[in-house]
């Protein structure tokens, strides 16, 4: 007979407590246990599942462990391909989380499609088998390869997966799915861990990929505990504006590969399009040298991309100036518009001042300081910069321009889209062969020298 008892879960990070408490002591936050009925039944389920062969395995010295070469293969995308470190890797447990209507079902959908040769099973419990097919035919792909299965039930899932065996399995989402072995509603901080950690097991015990996909909070972090990232093998994360065509793929987790690659697509009509050069995107097109708009070289991982900033100042009408920011950190704004007054002299204090990274990507990295002064600047007194002009280099507070990381990446990316010019801090050149460029390099060590080899 099957054991019953009422526990409570946090539903932040997944900490267990037999009693409700009013704050989590695992993460401190406040309010966060719900009650869930927790059945545990004596039925074990798959052997990949209970881990039946654990009598077998025994303890082996570290030296006498063989290592064989991890063979990747390809998803059919490269920007895919990029964020994974190569392609996937036999055994792994993959988790995509991303908003609603972001585009997440429409790049597994993709990817399922894409594989050649390769029996893919996607499993939805949010869509209908019908409501797929019209997806992919609008994507104007078929593959006989690709198998459909509309199921919930975990037990059920494994039953179908032994019959079919595929060699990649794609879960649309985890928090849809159920196990009988938990009495517990579908979504909740017990179900998503168990349901998470049968597809574990079964992925290193078949040396089949797997792909989840997972739900979002309002916060941005992926929906269940926290634990759920720990239990995957990679955690990539789909972000975009829904308002704007561009997607994200990011890296935040990859035990198979580096954490700081990139992909980058556009949402189309029909379907998901890589963008293999994303700064010719980024920057806009336009006809005449405006004021206010500059060219910054930035590093999204160890992807070099060049990006438009505009900048807009005008006298405040309202009284209080106004400071606005559109992806780019507007404390570091503030921060670069009291060094432009203190160390420039010019009048800020009484004037409104919007700045705006073009394309709707959003920018931490402090290289592009430098090409913000300068667009501010631009702006305020109406003098238009050359749009064969680049910049990449931080701003202090004395002042001064501070050296960037892997200035190579990002001169040698303004070269190959056709810039003639780039300032870079002087003290970023050591070990730097500036000959080796055809782009003209300049580097300077303070703000005032960078204006008056601009506007003189």
């Amino acid at each position: 007979m099957a054991k019953t008892k009422t526990t409570y879960f946090c539903q932040e990070c997944g900490y267990e407590s037999a009693k409700w408490l009013g704050k989590c002591p695992s993460c401190d936050t406040w309010n966060s246990f719900q009650e869930e009925l927790v059945t545990k039944t004596k039925n074990p389920g798959p052997e990949w599942v209970t881990g039946a062969d654990s009598k077998t395995r025994k303890p082996v010295a570290l030296s006498e462990i063989e290592i064989h070469e991890t063979t990747r293969w390809s998803t059919g995308s490269k920007e895919l391909n990029r964020v994974l470190g190569g392609g996937l890797v036999p055994g792994s447990l993959v988790l995509i989380g991303g908003e609603p209507g972001i585009g997440k079902s429409t790049l597994m959908l993709q990817v399922c499609l894409a594989i050649k040769g390769r029996k893919v099973l996607y499993i939805s419990g949010e869509e209908s088998a019908q409501q797929i097919k019209m997806r992919a035919e609008r994507l104007g792909k078929v593959s006989p390869d690709c198998y459909l299965l509309t199921e919930t039930t975990t037990q059920d899932i494994f039953k179908h997966i032994r019959t079919l065996e595929p060699h990649l399995v794609v879960v649309d989402s985890v928090q849809t799915l159920h196990s009988t072995m938990m009495e517990s509603t579908p979504g909740s901080v017990s179900q998503v861990k168990q349901c998470t950690a049968e597809f574990m097991q079964f992925a290193k015990s078949s040396a089949t990929p797997v792909m989840l996909i997972g739900h979002i909070t309002k916060d941005g972090a992926i929906a269940g505990p926290k634990v759920l990232e720990h239990m995957v093998d990679t955690v990539l994360q789909f972000e975009g504006d829904r308002h704007l065509s561009y997607r994200l793929l990011r890296t935040t987790k990859n035990r198979f590969g580096s954490t700081a690659e990139l992909g980058i697509y556009e949402m189309m009509n029909i379907g998901l399009r890589e963008v293999s050069n994303p700064s010719e995107i980024l920057i806009s097109q336009k006809e005449g040298d405006f004021s206010g708009v500059t060219i910054g070289a930035t590093m999204e991982g160890n992807r070099p991309l060049l990006i438009e900033i505009q900048a807009l100042v005008s006298t405040a009408a309202y009284g209080t100036p106004q400071r606005s920011s559109t992806g780019y950190d507007a404390k570091r704004l503030n921060m670069l518009l009291a060094v432009l007054e203190k160390r420039g002299g010019f009048r800020l204090g009484l004037q409104d001042v919007f700045l705006n990274m073009a394309g709707g990507i959003k920018v931490i990295d402090p290289a592009v300081d430098l090409a913000v002064c300068a667009a501010i600047i631009s702006s305020l007194e109406e003098i238009a910069i050359s749009d064969k002009v680049c910049f990449a280099a931080e701003v202090g507070l004395g002042g001064e321009l501070r050296a960037v990381n892997r200035v190579e990446s990002r001169i040698a990316e303004a070269e190959k889209l056709g810039f003639e010019l780039i300032y870079i801090s002087k003290f970023g050149k050591k070990g730097l062969d500036l000959t080796q460029y055809n782009i003209k390099v300049m580097p300077l060590g303070k703000l005032s020298e960078v204006f008056e080899a601009l506007f003189g």
